[in-house]
Protein backbone atom coordinates (compact mmCIF):
# COMPACT_ATOMS: atom_id res chain seq x y z
CA UNK A 1 0.00 0.00 0.00
CA UNK A 2 1.34 3.45 -0.99
CA UNK A 3 2.32 5.64 1.93
CA UNK A 4 0.41 8.93 2.10
CA UNK A 5 3.08 11.63 2.08
CA UNK A 6 0.78 14.49 3.09
CA UNK A 7 -2.07 13.58 5.44
CA UNK A 8 -2.61 17.10 6.84
CA UNK A 9 -6.07 17.35 5.24
CA UNK A 10 -7.23 14.04 6.75
CA UNK A 11 -5.94 14.96 10.19
CA UNK A 12 -7.64 18.36 10.08
CA UNK A 13 -10.98 16.75 9.17
CA UNK A 14 -10.63 14.47 12.20
CA UNK A 15 -9.59 17.47 14.38
CA UNK A 16 -6.15 15.98 15.02
CA UNK A 17 -3.07 18.23 15.45
CA UNK A 18 -1.59 19.70 12.26
CA UNK A 19 1.33 22.03 11.51
CA UNK A 20 -0.66 24.35 9.23
CA UNK A 21 -4.18 24.78 7.86
CA UNK A 22 -4.64 22.54 4.79
CA UNK A 23 -6.28 23.95 1.68
CA UNK A 24 -8.10 22.63 -1.35
CA UNK A 25 -10.64 24.45 -3.52
CA UNK A 26 -14.02 23.39 -4.83
CA UNK A 27 -13.93 23.17 -8.64
CA UNK A 28 -10.11 23.30 -8.53
CA UNK A 29 -10.01 21.34 -11.81
CA UNK A 30 -12.01 23.46 -14.21
CA UNK A 31 -12.40 26.02 -16.96
CA UNK A 32 -10.17 28.68 -15.36
CA UNK A 33 -7.16 26.47 -16.24
CA UNK A 34 -5.99 26.63 -19.88
CA UNK A 35 -4.69 23.06 -19.66
CA UNK A 36 -8.15 21.89 -18.57
CA UNK A 37 -9.77 23.64 -21.51
CA UNK A 38 -7.31 21.94 -23.86
CA UNK A 39 -8.04 18.50 -22.40
CA UNK A 40 -11.79 19.06 -22.53
CA UNK A 41 -11.48 20.06 -26.17
CA UNK A 42 -9.65 16.78 -26.87
CA UNK A 43 -12.36 14.82 -25.06
CA UNK A 44 -15.11 16.26 -27.26
CA UNK A 45 -17.56 17.12 -24.47
CA UNK A 46 -17.74 17.50 -20.71
CA UNK A 47 -19.55 14.17 -20.30
CA UNK A 48 -17.03 12.36 -22.50
CA UNK A 49 -14.27 13.85 -20.38
CA UNK A 50 -15.91 12.48 -17.21
CA UNK A 51 -16.27 9.04 -18.81
CA UNK A 52 -12.68 8.79 -20.07
CA UNK A 53 -10.52 7.32 -17.29
CA UNK A 54 -7.23 8.62 -18.67
CA UNK A 55 -8.50 12.16 -19.27
CA UNK A 56 -10.41 12.34 -15.98
CA UNK A 57 -7.16 11.38 -14.23
CA UNK A 58 -5.25 14.00 -16.21
CA UNK A 59 -7.55 16.89 -15.29
CA UNK A 60 -7.78 15.82 -11.64
CA UNK A 61 -4.00 16.16 -11.37
CA UNK A 62 -3.66 19.39 -13.37
CA UNK A 63 -4.25 21.76 -10.41
CA UNK A 64 -1.88 19.70 -8.22
CA UNK A 65 0.87 20.14 -10.79
CA UNK A 66 0.36 23.92 -10.64
CA UNK A 67 -0.45 24.53 -6.98
CA UNK A 68 0.63 23.27 -3.55
CA UNK A 69 -2.79 21.81 -2.71
CA UNK A 70 -3.39 19.44 0.20
CA UNK A 71 -6.03 17.28 -1.51
CA UNK A 72 -7.20 16.15 -4.93
CA UNK A 73 -10.88 15.78 -5.80
CA UNK A 74 -12.22 13.28 -8.29
CA UNK A 75 -13.12 14.90 -11.60
CA UNK A 76 -16.73 13.99 -12.28
CA UNK A 77 -20.20 15.52 -11.99
CA UNK A 78 -22.95 15.27 -9.38
CA UNK A 79 -25.48 14.30 -12.06
CA UNK A 80 -23.84 11.01 -13.04
CA UNK A 81 -26.23 9.16 -10.69
CA UNK A 82 -29.51 10.38 -12.24
CA UNK A 83 -27.95 9.86 -15.68
CA UNK A 84 -27.40 6.20 -14.72
CA UNK A 85 -31.09 6.11 -13.73
CA UNK A 86 -31.98 6.72 -17.38
CA UNK A 87 -32.86 10.42 -17.28
CA UNK A 88 -30.65 11.23 -20.27
CA UNK A 89 -28.10 13.79 -19.10
CA UNK A 90 -26.63 16.20 -21.63
CA UNK A 91 -25.02 19.64 -21.44
CA UNK A 92 -26.19 22.65 -23.44
CA UNK A 93 -23.54 25.31 -24.10
CA UNK A 94 -24.31 28.39 -22.02
CA UNK A 95 -27.21 26.70 -20.22
CA UNK A 96 -25.62 23.87 -18.26
CA UNK A 97 -26.99 20.37 -17.55
CA UNK A 98 -30.30 19.18 -18.99
CA UNK A 99 -32.24 15.93 -18.65
CA UNK A 100 -34.09 14.47 -21.63
CA UNK A 101 -36.48 12.60 -19.34
CA UNK A 102 -37.21 14.69 -16.22
CA UNK A 103 -39.49 13.42 -13.46
CA UNK A 104 -42.53 15.57 -14.16
CA UNK A 105 -45.41 13.11 -13.88
CA UNK A 106 -46.39 10.34 -11.49
CA UNK A 107 -45.62 7.53 -13.92
CA UNK A 108 -42.04 8.76 -14.42
CA UNK A 109 -41.53 9.04 -10.66
CA UNK A 110 -42.91 5.57 -9.98
CA UNK A 111 -40.59 4.07 -12.60
CA UNK A 112 -37.51 5.50 -10.90
CA UNK A 113 -35.14 2.87 -9.52
CA UNK A 114 -31.72 2.70 -7.91
CA UNK A 115 -29.30 2.27 -10.84
CA UNK A 116 -27.00 -0.67 -11.38
CA UNK A 117 -23.62 0.57 -10.11
CA UNK A 118 -22.00 -1.08 -13.14
CA UNK A 119 -23.37 1.85 -15.16
CA UNK A 120 -21.11 4.08 -13.07
CA UNK A 121 -18.05 1.87 -13.34
CA UNK A 122 -16.24 4.62 -15.27
CA UNK A 123 -16.32 6.74 -12.09
CA UNK A 124 -14.85 3.98 -9.94
CA UNK A 125 -12.18 3.26 -12.56
CA UNK A 126 -11.27 6.95 -12.47
CA UNK A 127 -10.90 6.80 -8.68
CA UNK A 128 -8.53 3.83 -8.99
CA UNK A 129 -6.55 5.49 -11.75
CA UNK A 130 -6.23 8.80 -9.89
CA UNK A 131 -5.09 7.09 -6.68
CA UNK A 132 -2.39 5.30 -8.67
CA UNK A 133 -1.29 8.51 -10.40
CA UNK A 134 -1.22 10.47 -7.13
CA UNK A 135 1.22 7.92 -5.71
CA UNK A 136 0.57 9.13 -2.16
CA UNK A 137 1.11 12.87 -2.82
CA UNK A 138 -2.17 13.95 -1.19
CA UNK A 139 -5.51 12.32 -0.31
CA UNK A 140 -8.25 11.86 -2.91
CA UNK A 141 -11.78 13.16 -2.29
CA UNK A 142 -14.75 11.34 -3.79
CA UNK A 143 -18.15 13.00 -3.90
CA UNK A 144 -21.83 12.95 -4.72
CA UNK A 145 -24.73 15.34 -4.82
CA UNK A 146 -27.18 15.08 -1.93
CA UNK A 147 -30.49 13.25 -2.48
CA UNK A 148 -32.38 16.56 -2.39
CA UNK A 149 -30.00 18.43 -4.71
CA UNK A 150 -30.18 15.60 -7.24
CA UNK A 151 -33.97 15.67 -7.00
CA UNK A 152 -33.97 19.40 -7.83
CA UNK A 153 -32.31 18.73 -11.18
CA UNK A 154 -34.27 15.54 -11.82
CA UNK A 155 -37.66 17.22 -11.40
CA UNK A 156 -36.81 20.57 -13.02
CA UNK A 157 -35.01 18.90 -15.91
CA UNK A 158 -31.95 21.08 -15.31
CA UNK A 159 -31.05 24.18 -13.34
CA UNK A 160 -33.76 26.55 -12.12
CA UNK A 161 -34.17 30.06 -10.76
CA UNK A 162 -37.15 29.33 -8.53
CA UNK A 163 -37.51 25.49 -8.43
CA UNK A 164 -41.22 25.89 -9.11
CA UNK A 165 -41.76 22.33 -10.35
CA UNK A 166 -39.84 20.78 -7.47
CA UNK A 167 -41.62 22.86 -4.84
CA UNK A 168 -45.01 22.28 -6.41
CA UNK A 169 -44.42 18.54 -6.12
CA UNK A 170 -43.19 18.98 -2.54
CA UNK A 171 -46.33 20.79 -1.41
CA UNK A 172 -48.90 19.13 -3.71
CA UNK A 173 -47.66 15.53 -3.99
CA UNK A 174 -45.12 15.07 -1.18
CA UNK A 175 -45.29 11.27 -1.45
CA UNK A 176 -43.83 11.49 -4.98
CA UNK A 177 -40.90 13.61 -3.83
CA UNK A 178 -40.29 11.25 -0.91
CA UNK A 179 -40.15 8.35 -3.38
CA UNK A 180 -37.50 10.20 -5.41
CA UNK A 181 -35.53 11.07 -2.27
CA UNK A 182 -35.69 7.53 -0.88
CA UNK A 183 -34.41 6.17 -4.19
CA UNK A 184 -31.71 8.83 -4.40
CA UNK A 185 -30.54 8.21 -0.84
CA UNK A 186 -30.05 4.52 -1.51
CA UNK A 187 -28.27 5.25 -4.79
CA UNK A 188 -25.97 7.91 -3.27
CA UNK A 189 -25.03 5.59 -0.41
CA UNK A 190 -24.09 2.80 -2.81
CA UNK A 191 -22.29 5.23 -5.10
CA UNK A 192 -20.12 6.74 -2.36
CA UNK A 193 -19.34 3.34 -0.86
CA UNK A 194 -18.14 2.14 -4.27
CA UNK A 195 -15.90 5.21 -4.51
CA UNK A 196 -14.53 4.46 -1.04
CA UNK A 197 -13.84 0.85 -1.99
CA UNK A 198 -12.11 2.06 -5.17
CA UNK A 199 -9.78 4.25 -3.12
CA UNK A 200 -11.42 7.57 -2.20
CA UNK A 201 -9.92 8.57 1.18
CA UNK A 202 -12.56 11.24 1.95
CA UNK A 203 -16.07 11.75 0.57
CA UNK A 204 -17.96 15.03 0.29
CA UNK A 205 -21.71 15.41 -0.13
CA UNK A 206 -22.65 18.51 -2.12
CA UNK A 207 -26.02 19.69 -0.85
CA UNK A 208 -26.05 22.65 -3.21
CA UNK A 209 -29.75 23.47 -3.05
CA UNK A 210 -30.63 22.70 0.58
CA UNK A 211 -30.68 26.44 1.27
CA UNK A 212 -33.79 27.00 -0.89
CA UNK A 213 -35.99 25.21 1.66
CA UNK A 214 -38.02 26.47 4.59
CA UNK A 215 -36.90 25.33 8.02
CA UNK A 216 -39.53 22.58 8.32
CA UNK A 217 -39.00 21.38 4.76
CA UNK A 218 -35.23 21.28 5.22
CA UNK A 219 -35.61 18.85 8.10
CA UNK A 220 -38.14 16.64 6.31
CA UNK A 221 -36.86 16.63 2.74
CA UNK A 222 -33.14 17.19 3.08
CA UNK A 223 -31.63 16.55 6.52
CA UNK A 224 -33.54 13.28 7.03
CA UNK A 225 -32.05 11.83 3.84
CA UNK A 226 -28.58 13.26 4.49
CA UNK A 227 -28.51 11.42 7.81
CA UNK A 228 -29.70 8.27 6.07
CA UNK A 229 -26.86 8.42 3.55
CA UNK A 230 -24.17 9.24 6.10
CA UNK A 231 -25.27 6.45 8.44
CA UNK A 232 -24.89 3.97 5.57
CA UNK A 233 -21.37 4.96 4.54
CA UNK A 234 -18.29 2.82 5.10
CA UNK A 235 -16.18 4.80 7.55
CA UNK A 236 -13.32 2.31 8.05
CA UNK A 237 -11.93 0.59 4.94
CA UNK A 238 -8.66 -1.29 4.49
CA UNK A 239 -7.46 -0.12 7.89
CA UNK A 240 -8.13 3.57 7.25
CA UNK A 241 -10.77 5.95 8.55
CA UNK A 242 -12.79 7.68 5.83
CA UNK A 243 -14.00 11.15 6.87
CA UNK A 244 -17.26 12.56 5.50
CA UNK A 245 -17.67 16.25 4.63
CA UNK A 246 -21.17 17.72 4.24
CA UNK A 247 -21.58 21.02 2.42
CA UNK A 248 -25.04 22.61 2.47
CA UNK A 249 -24.86 25.90 0.57
CA UNK A 250 -27.03 28.44 2.35
CA UNK A 251 -27.25 26.12 5.35
CA UNK A 252 -25.84 28.43 8.02
CA UNK A 253 -29.17 28.58 9.83
CA UNK A 254 -29.00 24.83 10.43
CA UNK A 255 -25.37 24.42 11.52
CA UNK A 256 -26.30 22.77 14.82
CA UNK A 257 -28.58 20.27 13.07
CA UNK A 258 -26.01 19.57 10.38
CA UNK A 259 -23.36 18.99 13.05
CA UNK A 260 -25.53 16.13 14.32
CA UNK A 261 -25.87 14.55 10.87
CA UNK A 262 -22.99 12.11 11.46
CA UNK A 263 -20.56 13.99 9.19
CA UNK A 264 -16.99 14.62 10.36
CA UNK A 265 -16.83 18.10 8.85
CA UNK A 266 -19.19 20.77 7.57
CA UNK A 267 -18.47 22.91 4.53
CA UNK A 268 -19.50 26.54 5.03
CA UNK A 269 -20.32 29.26 2.54
CA UNK A 270 -19.15 32.87 2.85
CA UNK A 271 -22.28 34.02 4.72
CA UNK A 272 -21.08 32.37 7.94
CA UNK A 273 -18.60 33.79 10.43
CA UNK A 274 -16.15 30.98 11.25
CA UNK A 275 -15.70 32.06 14.88
CA UNK A 276 -19.45 31.93 15.47
CA UNK A 277 -19.72 28.68 13.52
CA UNK A 278 -17.02 27.08 15.66
CA UNK A 279 -18.78 28.18 18.84
CA UNK A 280 -22.08 26.78 17.57
CA UNK A 281 -20.79 23.32 16.61
CA UNK A 282 -18.26 22.95 19.43
CA UNK A 283 -16.10 19.86 19.10
CA UNK A 284 -18.63 17.84 17.10
CA UNK A 285 -17.23 18.53 13.64
CA UNK A 286 -14.41 20.20 11.73
CA UNK A 287 -15.22 23.20 9.52
CA UNK A 288 -14.29 23.74 5.89
CA UNK A 289 -14.39 27.10 4.13
CA UNK A 290 -15.19 29.83 3.48
CA UNK A 291 -13.68 32.51 1.24
CA UNK A 292 -15.99 34.23 -1.24
CA UNK A 293 -14.70 33.01 -4.65
CA UNK A 294 -14.87 36.55 -6.00
CA UNK A 295 -12.30 37.71 -3.45
CA UNK A 296 -9.87 36.11 -5.92
CA UNK A 297 -10.65 39.01 -8.28
CA UNK A 298 -9.19 41.44 -5.74
CA UNK A 299 -5.60 42.52 -5.14
CA UNK A 300 -2.96 40.33 -3.54
CA UNK A 301 -3.18 42.58 -0.47
CA UNK A 302 -6.90 41.88 -0.30
CA UNK A 303 -6.29 38.12 -0.56
CA UNK A 304 -3.75 38.29 2.28
CA UNK A 305 -6.21 40.27 4.35
CA UNK A 306 -9.05 37.82 3.74
CA UNK A 307 -6.87 34.79 4.52
CA UNK A 308 -5.74 36.41 7.78
CA UNK A 309 -9.32 37.27 8.66
CA UNK A 310 -10.63 33.74 8.09
CA UNK A 311 -7.73 32.11 9.94
CA UNK A 312 -8.20 34.54 12.84
CA UNK A 313 -11.96 33.98 12.85
CA UNK A 314 -11.48 30.23 13.19
CA UNK A 315 -8.72 30.71 15.75
CA UNK A 316 -6.02 28.42 17.09
CA UNK A 317 -6.02 24.65 16.82
CA UNK A 318 -6.95 22.01 14.30
CA UNK A 319 -10.30 21.31 12.71
CA UNK A 320 -10.21 23.91 9.92
CA UNK A 321 -9.76 23.19 6.22
CA UNK A 322 -9.36 26.35 4.15
CA UNK A 323 -11.60 26.41 1.08
CA UNK A 324 -13.90 28.66 -0.88
CA UNK A 325 -17.55 29.14 0.01
CA UNK A 326 -18.42 27.71 -3.41
CA UNK A 327 -16.58 26.68 -6.59
CA UNK A 328 -13.87 28.65 -8.41
CA UNK A 329 -15.35 31.03 -10.99
CA UNK A 330 -14.28 30.15 -14.54
CA UNK A 331 -12.83 33.66 -15.14
CA UNK A 332 -10.42 33.47 -12.19
CA UNK A 333 -6.73 34.12 -12.90
CA UNK A 334 -4.73 30.96 -11.98
CA UNK A 335 -1.99 33.19 -10.53
CA UNK A 336 -4.51 34.46 -7.97
CA UNK A 337 -5.25 30.86 -6.97
CA UNK A 338 -1.54 30.19 -6.49
CA UNK A 339 -1.17 33.29 -4.37
CA UNK A 340 -4.14 32.28 -2.19
CA UNK A 341 -2.85 28.76 -1.55
CA UNK A 342 0.65 29.98 -0.75
CA UNK A 343 -0.82 32.65 1.56
CA UNK A 344 -2.75 30.01 3.54
CA UNK A 345 0.40 27.93 3.96
CA UNK A 346 2.47 31.01 4.84
CA UNK A 347 0.07 32.56 7.34
CA UNK A 348 -1.52 29.55 9.05
CA UNK A 349 1.35 27.85 10.98
CA UNK A 350 1.16 30.37 13.84
CA UNK A 351 -2.42 29.22 14.49
CA UNK A 352 -1.13 25.70 15.20
CA UNK A 353 1.66 26.42 17.68
CA UNK A 354 1.04 25.55 21.31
Amino acid sequence: MTVLLNDTFLRALLRQPVDYTPVWLMRQAGRYLPEYRATRSRAGSFLQLCQNTELATEVTLQPLDRFDLDAAILFSDILTVPDAMGLGLHFVEGEGPKFAHPLQDEEAVRRLQVPDMNKLQYVFEAVKSIRLALDGRVPLIGFSGSPFTLACYMVEGGGSRDFRLLKTMMYKRPELLHHILTTNAEAVTLYLNEQIEAGAQVVQIFDTWGGILSDACFVEYDLFYLRQVISGLKRHVHGRQVPVVLFTKGGGLWLEKLAQSGADALGTDWTINLHQARERVGHQVALQGNLDPFALFGTKELIDSEVKRLLTDYGHGSGHVFNLGHGINQHTDPEQIKYLIDAVHRLSPKFHTS
